[in-house]
């Protein structure tokens, strides 16, 4: 078992269940402390390398996920190791799709999906999910 992230450090989100997932974007430097055990990073093309466990969901910026599949089953792994782990969802900004993805994990969690883009604004960032097809792909999360 691995230590997960101290709840209060930047980007860290905590969904109602108690599970801690920190969001960041990778134009900006790793936070100090430590690194994450497990990463998802939502970028258009491949992402950079990292020493950590990581996967890869193609995800353009503005955008939505290429293989809404593949998006839901690696969104669900974050969910299922967020409690004993350090995991981090990540893409080039930080706000629109890690926060797409961050709502998405709270809709996993319990948050009713029409309340989740607001849990996340609320609780990791004011901007989080930048698009209205954003917030319907969260609107939709439970139903892909």
């Amino acid at each position: 078992m691995t230590e997960t992230w101290e709840p209060s450090a930047g980007g860290v989100l905590r969904l109602p269940s108690g599970r801690l997932v920190r969001g960041r974007g990778l134009r900006r430097p790793l936070p100090e402390g430590p690194e994450p055990t497990f990463a998802v990073h939502l970028l258009g093309g491949p992402p950079p390398p990292v020493v950590w466990e990581s996967r890869w969901v193609r995800w353009p910026d503005f955008r939505l996920p290429a293989d809404n599949e593949a998006a839901r089953s690696v969104l669900r792994e974050v969910w299922s190791r967020a409690p004993d782990e350090r995991v981090e969802v990540a893409c080039g900004g930080g706000r629109g799709r890690t926060g797409t993805a961050l709502a998405c994990l709270a809709v996993l969690d319990g948050v009713p999906a029409a309340e989740a883009v607001a849990y996340v604004r609320r609780n990791y960032h004011p901007k989080a999910v930048e698009t209205p097809w954003q917030r319907r792909y969260v609107m939709r999360f439970a139903g892909i």
